[in-house]
């Protein structure tokens, strides 16, 4: 697999990967990937294509994708320009492989190289410590919502993290807009 950023005439694709990965959610997800993709000029969106001709996916296509966006650390000292990864989504076919962990950590690398100092996510606490993500609240780290659980409100921290940059992470307000942070309970 290669990793590379998105081209625009992928898009489509894209979004028909993340509704297939994210099933029920699909379709409030890819309108997520729109909203960040027009909110946020200078999110880091990658994809993963085939280099070799493999049966459930042909040579050329895109077989994941992983978005990176810009939110803010509210830290003591002053707002802290931090990245969120979300949402992470891999091809059925290709789920399992490792690919998605390849794109977290191609990603992780492009976001340490830009000075990047801090890296959030709300995700499985059973995949992401697997690429470096440790739960938040262990580091002193607020999460944006109640509605976070405690343990999948995760980051890591890239060469440009200082030890004072500690507080609440601030959601660009796309998340908000299409209610995108933590879970809602069906019940109330």
């Amino acid at each position: 697999m290669d990793i590379r950023p998105e081209n625009d005439d992928e898009h489509d694709v894209v979004l028909d990967i993340v509704r297939q990965a994210f099933g029920r959610e699909g379709a409030v997800v890819a309108e997520l990937v729109d909203a960040l993709r027009r909110d946020d000029p200078d999110a880091v969106s990658l994809v993963a294509v085939e280099a070799g001709s493999l049966v459930a996916v042909e040579e050329g296509e895109v077989a994941g994708h992983v978005m990176f966006s810009r939110s803010l650390l509210d830290a003591p000292r002053r707002l802290v320009d931090v990245q969120v990864l979300s949402p992470l989504a891999v091809r059925p076919a290709y789920q399992r492989k490792g690919l998605g962990r390849a794109l977290i950590r191609d990603g992780l690398a492009r976001m340490d190289a830009m000075g990047v100092p801090l890296v959030f996510l709300e995700g499985d606490p059973g995949y992401y410590p697997r690429s470096g993500f440790t739960p938040g609240g262990d580091l002193g780290f607020r999460k944006p919502s109640l509605r976070i659980p405690d343990a999948a409100f995760q980051v890591v921290r890239l060469t440009a993290y200082e030890p004072w940059m500690t507080g609440t992470l601030v959601y660009s307000s796309t998340f908000w807009d299409l209610d995108c942070v933590g879970l809602r309970d069906p019940a109330a």
